[in-house]
């Protein structure tokens, strides 16, 4: 298993960045909800079809994602930027304890500040929570629940197959725009399609919506488990808890102890 502690130097460049991705990914992404869903909004008349706006949104905010991913975030850090891929890649061995502590607290300090620009939107922001994820009218708690648990599930299920074979793995980034767009347009009435418990926190906070809040960590944190279990006979082909960027690690923070560094 890895362990930082090797290095006498305590890695505040590699939790500078997760939050720095975090906050991005909550700033960029729940602007743009708020500019396809805000009272107000232009695009409700460009484009009048909530679920084209959906797909659409999904699709954008997926983008987002595989972006930073791409970016010096993702080369630094990884760009896990949501505690659940942290805590999947922890489960599968691929990070150590106070390694994954410190990301998720990097995490959820980032959707924290990332959420505060948020507040510049205003009345149209505030229309919609400014994009805080909140179980849909009309649907029980278990059914909210349950929407989070299977579209997790979905999310790391995919990370782990990616990831787990070398010739698609350098093309994990760009899982994520379609694969948000379908189970946003499908999904987000029933839960909001958060999926990230850092995501819902940030504008949780702005907001002060706190309904059901509960969900958006146990319900991932169960998708995340599931997904590791149903693809555990991949845990050992992922050889860097990243999502890009595989051979660049010169610290081997990353690297499982004891073995070579692997090609992507």
């Amino acid at each position: 298993m890895l362990n930082h502690h090797k290095s006498s130097h305590f890695p505040w460049r590699l939790y500078g960045f997760e939050l720095i991705g975090t906050a991005l990914l909550v700033l960029l992404g729940l602007s743009l909800v708020i500019l396809m869903f805000g009272t107000g909004t232009p695009m409700s008349h460009l484009i009048p079809s909530e679920g084209l706006r959906r797909l659409i949104t999904g699709f954008l905010f997926g983008t987002i994602g595989g972006s930073i991913a791409l970016s010096p975030v993702g080369k630094v850090s990884g760009a896990h930027i949501n505690p659940v891929v942290t805590l999947a890649f922890r489960v599968m061995g691929k990070l150590d304890l106070s390694t994954a502590i410190g990301y998720i607290t990097a995490q959820l300090i980032g959707a924290a500040i990332g959420s505060l620009p948020l507040l510049w939107w205003g009345e149209m922001g505030g229309s919609v929570a400014f994009g805080a994820t909140l179980p849909g009218p009309g649907f029980s708690l278990s059914a909210v629940f349950l929407g989070e648990m299977v579209t997790t599930f979905v999310m790391i299920a995919l990370l782990a197959v990616f990831l787990g074979f070398r010739r698609i793995r350098p093309f994990t980034p760009t899982i994520f725009a379609p694969l948000y767009a379908i189970m946003v347009w499908a999904e987000a009435p029933i839960s909001g399609t958060s999926t990230n418990p850092a995501r819902s926190l940030g504008p949780a906070i702005v907001s002060g919506q706190w309904e059901g809040w509960w969900i958006y960590w146990i319900g991932p944190v169960a998708g995340m488990l599931l997904a590791v279990l149903a693809c555990s006979f991949l845990a050992r082909r992922i050889e860097v808890a990243k999502l890009y960027y595989f051979d660049t690690d010169r610290d081997r923070l990353f690297r499982r102890m004891g073995r070579p560094a692997a090609a992507g």
